[in-house]
């Protein structure tokens, strides 16, 4: 089942591209297979992004949240809530680019393995119509003019790391690959200069001081900064550096896009940002109401920022009292 509707789909339009690329260079259409992989993805990056946006945009108010909350962790907990459905932010919004580049790495590698054991595999596991494909008849008779290099410089179903030793130019693109995954990482963290490092939170946990739990998970995602492409370094080097090429290019597009909608498009998030937050306060009706209704229909950032007035409006009214006295 996962042969027919992942890997099979994927290797062929790889092979599709191979086939009406000039020149049939294998390390090129895996370079073109990416873009247009990325590009596809587009509609659910964009989402994604806008997601990413709107959180930075609520930290300022989820720190007032956590403030006024006093460390009543179900009121802080319904407060979020109630903030995130007035902004339309959906908490788990942002992995779906994340599963859905997960079968396809998978099914581009099984793919490759097919033409690593035996480049036939490339004619032979190819659908019917890319078989009557010109260039496919010529390999299928002269197997030999199958290029699997990039542009005849890297060997890319050669491991970086194997038997042989290390073979430097796929070296080369596993330690870029890694690269672009902390880049593209990075420019999607939030950086804060006094936030505390993991280890440090750790350290004054042992001392009986607590840590916020949105902290805490601030800290974590820092750490994966290196994590990330620690672990996209080790699980690569062994592999064909076909996969790191995809992981590279893929890493590279990213970037850019991630560039194109959290900086240079500023002006479209805010707008949706606009209409997510009208849509959460359409159809309500303005009546006047006591202080604990007010405060259950307000939103979060209305509650907060109302209290410490109430208690200025006490403290003037004790005053008027007294000299009335």
């Amino acid at each position: 089942m996962f042969t027919t509707l992942i890997v099979q789909p994927i290797f062929n339009l790889l092979v599709f591209i191979y086939a009406i690329l000039p020149g049939h260079n294998f390390g090129l259409a895996i370079v073109l297979f990416t873009i247009i992989i990325r590009l596809l993805m587009w509609p659910l990056v964009k989402k994604q992004l806008h997601q990413v946006k709107l959180m930075r945009g609520v930290q300022p108010e989820l720190k007032k949240i956590k403030k006024a909350a006093a460390g009543d962790k179900r009121k802080e907990s319904l407060l979020m809530m109630e903030l995130y459905k007035e902004r339309g932010i959906n908490p788990f919004g942002q992995i779906g680019v994340i599963l859905l580049q997960i079968p396809i790495l998978f099914g581009l590698y099984s793919g490759l393995q097919h033409v690593l054991k035996d480049p036939h595999e490339m004619i032979s596991f190819a659908y019917p119509f890319l078989q009557d494909f010109s260039w496919l008849k010529q390999l299928g008779s002269n197997i030999e003019l199958f290029d699997h290099t990039l542009l005849g410089v890297i060997d890319i179903t050669r491991p970086a790391l194997s038997n042989a030793g290390v073979y430097w130019p796929a070296l080369l693109v596993v330690a870029a690959s890694a690269a672009a995954q902390f880049f593209q990482s990075k420019q999607l963290t939030p950086q804060d200069k006094d936030a505390r490092t993991l280890r440090t939170i750790l350290r004054d946990a042992k001392q009986g001081k607590q840590a916020d739990q949105s902290e805490v998970n601030a800290a974590m995602a820092r750490s994966t900064l290196y994590l990330m492409p620690a672990l996209v370094f080790i699980f690569t080097i062994q592999l064909a550096s076909a996969l790191s090429l995809y992981w590279l290019v893929s890493g590279v597009v990213a970037y850019f896009q991630q560039r194109h909608v959290l900086h240079e498009d500023v002006g479209e998030m805010d707008a949706a940002a606009s209409k997510d937050a009208k849509k959460g306060k359409t159809g309500k009706t303005t009546v006047t109401v006591s202080t604990s209704q007010r405060e259950k229909k307000a939103t979060p950032a209305e509650i907060i920022d109302e209290r410490p007035k109430k208690r200025a409006t006490s403290k003037k009214a004790a005053r008027s009292k007294k000299r009335r006295k």
